[in-house]
C-alpha cells in the first residue's frame, strides 16, 4: 500500500475503532451517519459510540454551558436519534434542550441523566407529572446527575428541601445514584432536612448520594435509616457546630463502605461532632475528610488519627484527607511546630505519602495544613508564601492570607503549584519591600508576564494596591478568562485612571460579574471598559 495515499476507508476495523474512540460519540454520529457509506454506518451505530451521549457544549474561554449547536441538534433529533435510540443508555443534557431530545423516542434502555444548569423550574416543570419523564422513564432511570447552576435562591433552604430534593426523591421510583453538584464558580442551595418530616428524602433503592447539607444535623438525617440500602454517602457541609440541634436514630451503619465529608467553613464541633459519628463506620471501607478545625487545641498527627478514628475502621484501605487546624498559642511558650516535627509524626502512615504547611499567622495563633498526596481537593484557603514543593492539579479555588508581604517571585511559584486555578482571592495589605541590595530587580520584576489561563474569577477587594496592579496591568499579569471581578470602587478608579487607562482595559475585557461596593448603577465610563457587562 502507498504509504501517500492512504484514505480513512482503506484501514481495516480494528484501526477505524481506535481512531474514532478518541472522539466525542455525537461527533462521531454526525459524521457518519446519513453519508450513504454502508461500512462507515455500521461502525458508528456500534454501541460503543451509542450508549452515551453528550449534548452539552462547555465554552473554551468563558466556561458557559450550553447545548451543542442548533444545526447539530437539529440532524440528532430529525434523522439520527430515531434511527441509535434502542442502543441509549445514558444522555448528558442541557436544560433548554433536554425536553426536545427525550421527545424523540422512549429510549427503551436509558438508565442514566446527566443535565447541565438544572434549577428548581426544571423541577415543577418536568417532575411533578409524567409529560415528560413518562411512568416508564420514571421507573427505568436509577442514576441521575443534577449540575446546579442556581446560586441566587430567594426561598430558604428548607424550602427548597420540600420543593425540589424531595420531589426528586418520589419521582424517580428506582433510582440508585443520585449526584447534585455546582457549576465551576456557583454553589447551590443546600438539603435542610431539620424540622421535616423524617421521611422526607427516603429511599429503599438508593446506594450512593453526593449533595450539600446545611449543617451536620443533616448528615445524621441521612444516616438515620431514611435510605436503607446507603452504601456510599458523599457530602459538603456548610456548617459544623458544637450543637447537636435534635437527636436522630442511631441506627446501623454497617451498609456504608464510603463516606466522604467536606467542609470549607471552619469548625468548632470536630470532637462533639464528627468523631462520634465516623466511629460508628466500622465497615468503612473508603474515607474521605476535608476539615478546617478552629480553636479545639487539636494538632492532626498520624497518632491522633490511628486512636480516634482508623482504630475504628478495621476494613479502611483508602484514606484521602486534608486537615486544617488553627489554634491560640501562648506567646511565653518557646515551643514551635515546623513542618518536620510533622513529616516525622506521619513516617509509618500507611495510607500513603503526607505533606504539610505550618503558617503563623503573627506572635499568638498557628495554623498546621496537613494532607495526603496526591491532593485530591478543589479548595484551599489561608495559604501564604509558604507554599510546598507540590503540584495542586486539584485545585480550583484558593484564598490567600498572609502578613508578610508577597512578592513577584510568589506568583511566579503559585501559577505552577496551582496549574488549573479557576477562582482565587487575596487578603494581603502590606505591599512587597525591596531592600537596598534587590533594587535593581524592581524592574526586572515584570519582565515575565505571569499568566493564569484558567482563572475566571477574582477577588482583590482586600488587597493592598500593588497586588491589583500586579493582577489587572496586562504587562504583569495576562487574564485571558476573567469574568468575576471583586474589588474597591476606589481601588477600580485608581488602578484604570478612572476608566481611560489602556495597560488595564484587556484584562477587563471578558470580565461580566463586576462586585463593588455598593455600587448599583455604573457610569457610562465603566460599561464602556467592561463591555461584557
Amino acid at each position: 500500500m502507498n504509504q501517500h495515499n492512504v484514505h480513512l476507508l482503506d484501514l481495516p476495523n480494528e484501526i477505524l475503532f481506535l481512531i474514532l474512540r478518541k472522539l466525542a460519540n455525537v461527533d462521531v454520529l454526525y459524521s457518519f451517519l446519513g453519508i450513504n457509506n454502508q461500512r462507515l454506518e455500521i461502525i458508528a451505530q456500534q454501541q460503543i459510540f451509542t450508549n452515551v451521549l453528550n449534548f452539552v457544549s462547555i465554552s473554551q474561554s468563558t466556561d458557559e454551558i450550553s447545548s451543542i449547536s442548533a444545526s447539530i441538534l437539529d440532524r440528532f433529533c430529525n434523522s439520527i436519534l430515531s434511527r441509535i435510540y434502542i442502543n441509549v443508555k445514558f444522555l448528558i443534557l442541557e436544560s433548554v434542550s433536554m425536553e426536545r431530545i427525550l421527545r424523540v423516542a422512549n429510549y427503551p434502555n436509558l438508565t442514566g441523566i446527566k443535565i447541565f444548569n438544572f434549577n428548581k423550574a426544571i423541577v415543577s416543570r418536568y417532575f411533578m407529572d409524567d409529560s415528560l419523564f413518562g411512568h416508564n422513564f420514571k421507573q427505568q432511570i436509577t442514576d441521575l446527575v443534577l449540575v446546579s447552576n442556581e446560586n441566587n435562591i430567594e426561598i430558604t433552604p428548607k424550602e427548597y428541601t420540600k420543593n425540589v430534593y424531595a420531589i426528586i426523591f418520589v419521582f424517580f421510583e428506582n433510582l440508585k445514584h443520585l449526584s447534585i453538584v455546582s457549576s465551576s464558580i456557583n454553589d447551590y442551595s443546600p438539603l435542610s432536612l431539620y424540622f421535616l418530616p423524617s421521611m422526607t428524602c427516603s429511599s429503599s433503592t438508593l446506594t450512593k448520594l453526593c449533595i450539600n447539607v446545611c449543617d451536620f444535623n443533616d448528615v445524621h438525617a441521612l444516616l438515620d435509616g431514611r435510605l436503607k440500602q446507603l452504601t456510599t454517602l458523599i457530602v459538603q457541609v456548610d456548617i459544623i457546630s458544637d450543637l447537636i440541634l435534635t437527636s436522630y436514630n442511631r441506627v446501623d451503619l454497617s451498609n456504608l463502605k464510603c463516606f466522604s465529608l467536606t467542609c470549607h467553613r471552619r469548625i468548632r464541633g470536630y470532637k462533639i461532632q464528627v468523631l462520634p459519628l465516623l466511629r460508628r463506620m466500622s465497615h468503612l471501607e473508603e474515607l474521605t475528610l476535608y476539615l478546617y478545625i478552629l480553636g479545639e487545641s487539636t494538632f492532626i498527627s498520624s497518632t491522633h488519627l490511628d486512636n480516634e478514628i482508623l482504630i475504628h475502621m478495621p476494613r479502611l484501605h483508602t484514606f484521602t484527607f486534608y486537615f486544617a487546624s488553627e489554634n491560640d498559642i501562648d506567646d511565653d511558650t518557646d515551643i514551635r511546630i515546623f513542618n518536620s516535627n510533622i513529616q516525622r509524626s506521619f513516617t509509618n502512615m500507611k495510607y500513603g505519602q503526607v505533606a504539610s504547611i505550618v503558617d503563623y499567622l503573627d506572635v499568638c495563633k498557628i495554623i498546621c495544613h496537613i494532607f495526603s498526596l496526591p491532593f485530591k481537593f478543589h479548595f484551599l484557603q489561608h495559604i501564604g508564601n509558604n507554599i510546598p514543593n507540590v503540584v495542586f492539579n486539584s485545585v480550583t479555588h484558593l484564598k490567600l492570607w498572609d502578613k508578610d508581604e508577597f512578592k513577584h517571585e510568589f506568583f511566579v511559584r503559585l501559577t505552577r503549584a496551582f496549574p488549573c486555578l479557576q477562582k482565587l482571592s487575596i487578603w494581603n495589605i502590606k505591599p512587597p519591600f525591596l531592600r537596598c541590595h534587590e533594587f535593581h530587580l524592581r524592574d526586572k520584576d515584570w519582565c515575565s508576564i505571569i499568566e493564569y489561563p484558567h482563572l475566571i474569577s477574582l477577588n482583590i477587594e482586600h488587597a493592598h494596591p500593588y497586588y491589583v496592579e500586579h493582577f489587572l496591568n496586562e504587562t504583569k499579569t495576562h487574564l485571558p478568562r476573567l469574568r468575576e471581578l471583586k474589588i474597591t470602587s476606589y481601588q477600580l478608579k485608581n488602578v484604570t485612571k478612572n476608566f481611560t487607562r489602556d495597560e488595564t482595559r484587556r484584562n477587563c475585557a471578558r470580565v461580566n460579574r463586576l462586585i463593588v461596593e455598593c455600587q448599583i448603577v455604573y457610569s457610562k465610563d465603566v460599561y464602556n471598559y467592561f463591555p461584557l457587562l
